[in-house]
């Protein structure tokens, strides 16, 4: 209980810093929502989306890129938002420092994990009332749809999270992490069908992107907030959520075990 009480004051405080730093506001907090404002007001004039050939159904651009954008949210606030940051704390000697004292590792996660959900949820929430209000988009009235969309987030979330705290062992230094870290989160939105669509790829590209869990956490938002017609243009023309929580489940074991065997408070080589 007194690594769950500091861990929680320690999510405080990583919440206060997350919002004392104007890049990672602008290149994780806000990103999803001023890519989802792009879309939807450059694609405005080219019509719904989906629309079958006499006129009926689609979506507007808003409406088709907001589950994208939120997919995309999650993995920026955990992948990309904890393996930069711990990579940096590592590199700076932060990591060192706190071995000395008495802060658990436990707790320290506990923290971490805690920022993550604040401003990731914070995030979302706004994604979602600014699709609404601003560009009329129709959200869900089903208690099964929220429901399923709960479950999704945190799933995602969480694998995410630990995915991050794996992944920030890859870059050497503090300074090299954005550099190494950025890439890699830019290139799986592209071929994960949160800026393009996903039937748009080729075959092989698709059986690429679903290796990774970007693909499944769009996939499982898409079924949330897109007209059931929708499905059909996903691999095997279904939604598939019972595939969505297999492959985000196995990536969260692979996360956890990454995690447990490559964190260190002090690199090995230093």
């Amino acid at each position: 209980m007194n690594a769950l009480a500091i861990g929680l004051d320690r999510a405080r405080y990583e919440t206060r810093v997350y919002f004392r730093q104007g890049d990672t506001i602008l290149f994780t907090f806000l990103f999803p929502i001023i890519m989802l404002t792009i879309f939807s007001v450059a694609f405005s004039s080219a019509g719904d989306i989906g629309t079958r050939p006499d006129g009926s159904g689609g979506v507007t651009p808003a409406a088709f890129y907001l589950p994208g954008m939120i997919a995309a949210g999650i993995l920026l606030s955990g992948v990309q938002n904890l393996a930069v940051d711990i990579a940096v704390e590592r590199g700076d000697g932060t990591l060192k420092r706190l071995a000395g004292t008495p802060l658990p590792v436990v707790s320290y996660f506990i923290g971490k994990l805690g920022q993550v959900f604040a401003t990731s949820v914070l995030q979302v929430i706004l994604l979602i009332l600014i699709a609404h209000f601003a560009f009329s988009v129709d959200l869900p009235t089903s208690a099964d749809k929220w429901f399923s969309f709960v479950w999704i987030y945190v799933l995602g979330m969480i694998t995410s999270a630990v995915l991050g705290i794996a992944l920030s062992r890859v870059p050497r230094s503090g300074k090299s992490a954005t550099a190494v870290i950025i890439p890699i989160v830019l290139v799986l939105q592209f071929v994960s069908g949160v800026y393009l669509q996903f039937s748009m790829l080729p075959d092989w590209l698709q059986n690429v992107a679903s290796v990774f869990p970007l693909k499944w956490i769009a996939q499982g938002t898409r079924s949330v907030f897109l007209p059931a017609g929708f499905a059909s243009q996903e691999q095997g023309g279904d939604w598939n959520l019972a595939g969505v929580a297999i492959a985000l489940g196995i990536w969260f074991v692979v996360g956890v075990a990454a995690a447990l065997a490559t964190f260190r408070w002090i690199r090995k080589d230093t």
